[in-house]
C-alpha cells in the first residue's frame, strides 16, 4: 500500500485513497483496515522515507556537529526523493515513528548543547523548516543555482543557524 501511495505521489504529486485502491486492484474501503485516512497514508509514506536518515547517537561528541550531520542527512534523503518534498511541505514535516525518533534525537543533541524546553522545540522546528525548504530548491530544475551550489549554501546556512541556536562553543 505504501509503495502504491509513493508511486502515485511521485507521478501525480498527490494521492487519494481511491487512486491507491485502484492501483492495488482492491475496493477503497479495504485500505481503511490499514490506515485511518488519506493523511495517515501520506504520513506513512513520509515516515518510511525518514527511516533512511542517519541519526548520530546522542552523547557521542559535539552536539552541534551531531545536529549538522542529522540535518545534512535529512537534506540528502529529501534530495533523493524530490517528488515527496511537496508533501513534506504541505504536512509541515512528518509525524510517524521515524519522525518522532529523529525529533527525540535532535532534542537530545540540543539539550547537550544547553537548549531545552520550548526553546529546543522551536529550534528544532526552525531546523526542520530550513532543511525541507532547501530541499525544495533541488538545483536540477534549470534554476540559477546548481545542486552543488545549493548544497554549499545549505551547509553554510545550517552552520549559521546552529551557531545562532547553540552558540559557537560546546
Amino acid at each position: 500500500m505504501l509503495d502504491a501511495a509513493t508511486e502515485l505521489l511521485a507521478e501525480r504529486g498527490s494521492v487519494s485513497m481511491r487512486a491507491v485502491a485502484q492501483r492495488l486492484g482492491v475496493a477503497p474501503n479495504a485500505l481503511y483496515s490499514h490506515v485511518a485516512d488519506r493523511t495517515a497514508l501520506v504520513d506513512g509514506v513520509l515516515d518510511r522515507v525518514l527511516a533512511q536518515v542517519e541519526a548520530p547517537a546522542p552523547g557521542a561528541g559535539d552536539p552541534r556537529d551531531a545536529l549538522r550531520r542529522l540535518m545534512a542527512s535529512t537534506h540528502d534523503v529529501l534530495l533523493r526523493h524530490p517528488q515527496l518534498v511537496p508533501a513534506f511541505l504541505a504536512r509541515q514535516g512528518a509525524r510517524g515513528e521515524n519522525a518522532q525518533r529523529l525529533g527525540a534525537v535532535a532534542l537530545e543533541h540540543l539539550a547537550a548543547a544547553g537548549i531545552t524546553g520550548d526553546a529546543a522545540r522551536e529550534a528544532l522546528r526552525v531546523l526542520i523548516v530550513y532543511t525541507i525548504g532547501f530541499a525544495a530548491f533541488d538545483g536540477d530544475d534549470g534554476g540559477p543555482l546548481t545542486r552543488s551550489e545549493l548544497r554549499t549554501t545549505f551547509q553554510r546556512g545550517l552552520d549559521w543557524l546552529i551557531t545562532g541556536v547553540c552558540g559557537s562553543s560546546g
